[in-house]
């Protein structure tokens, strides 16, 4: 049994404020030991289910969030960027389940520090005209790889949007969001337990969980920018289409090249000032 984990850090128990996902503070420093060991506790509940391989990628910012020393042994880790797939790297036909932990709603929704992939850039992504956040876009890339989606952590706002998707995953709801940046949450060592608990529950149910493939066909990708300049960018790739101030097209063959056009999309934002 294998289980691949993507692992963010806006979604986990005690994280509300934008700088505990910078690093250079010490609350920063703070809300990595927190992500990490809600990391932790997904690995514990996975072996228990009965897993046998656990793949991490550490899928937050700067993308070297989870401190390795204090990583579970069993489990092995991705670390860095840029990389193929970006949060989904390392994930193939090969595994059986994937995790979602510390995730959050996308820019489009009303959650703890709600945004979509690269907050900078992005408002909005759509796939053939449905709204994603990035359990809902990396999910979709995951559904094509036969991998179906088993647990999803974070905030009630991160349930209520993926729920739709994910009907038959496990949804360890850790806060509840009172605003952008404030939650009303659990301890953190009662989210860690529900996400232990959440784990062997989803290894044990694998049969019972079904593969999300939406999408048949080639994909109309969609990127709403977070301004015109933006658009402007992205607006030199030659097969871009440009339908509004603010709005990229992609015709993509499949959510694979679709999570593609994101991460040049993301890359070259970075060149905005």
């Amino acid at each position: 049994m294998r289980v691949y984990i993507c692992a963010d850090i806006e979604g986990v128990a005690g994280v509300v404020t934008s700088q505990q996902g910078q690093p250079g503070n010490p609350e920063y420093e703070r809300a990595r030991r927190l992500m990490t060991e809600e990391v932790n506790a997904a690995i514990e509940g996975a072996l228990a289910g009965g897993a046998d391989y656990i793949l991490v990628n550490d899928s937050h910012g700067p993308m070297v969030n989870i401190i390795p020393e204090m990583l579970h042994p069993a489990a092995e880790l991705i670390l860095g960027r840029p990389k193929k797939f970006n949060m989904a790297a390392g994930l193939d036909e090969s595994f059986d389940l994937l995790f979602f932990t510390g995730h959050h709603a996308s820019a489009a929704q009303y959650g703890v520090l709600a945004h979509t992939t690269n907050g900078f850039a992005f408002r909005t992504i759509k796939l053939n005209g449905q709204i994603v956040g990035e359990p809902g876009f990396y999910g979709a890339y995951a559904g094509e790889l036969g991998v179906p989606v088993a647990l999803i952590s974070g905030d009630d706002q991160t349930k209520q949007e993926n729920r739709p998707f994910f009907p038959e995953a496990e949804f360890a709801t850790v806060k509840t969001a009172l605003g952008n940046r404030a939650a009303r949450q659990i301890s953190v060592q009662n989210a860690r337990a529900m996400i232990r608990d959440l784990a062997k529950k989803a290894v044990e149910r694998k049969n019972e969980l079904k593969v999300w493939k939406p999408f048949t066909g080639r994909i109309h990708a969609e990127f709403i920018m977070n301004s015109p300049l933006l658009a402007d960018q992205m607006a030199i790739i030659p097969c871009a289409k440009r339908t509004d101030a603010t709005t990229i097209n992609f015709d993509c063959a499949n959510v694979a090249e679709a999570v593609g056009w994101m991460g040049v999309l993301s890359g070259l934002a970075a060149n905005v000032k």
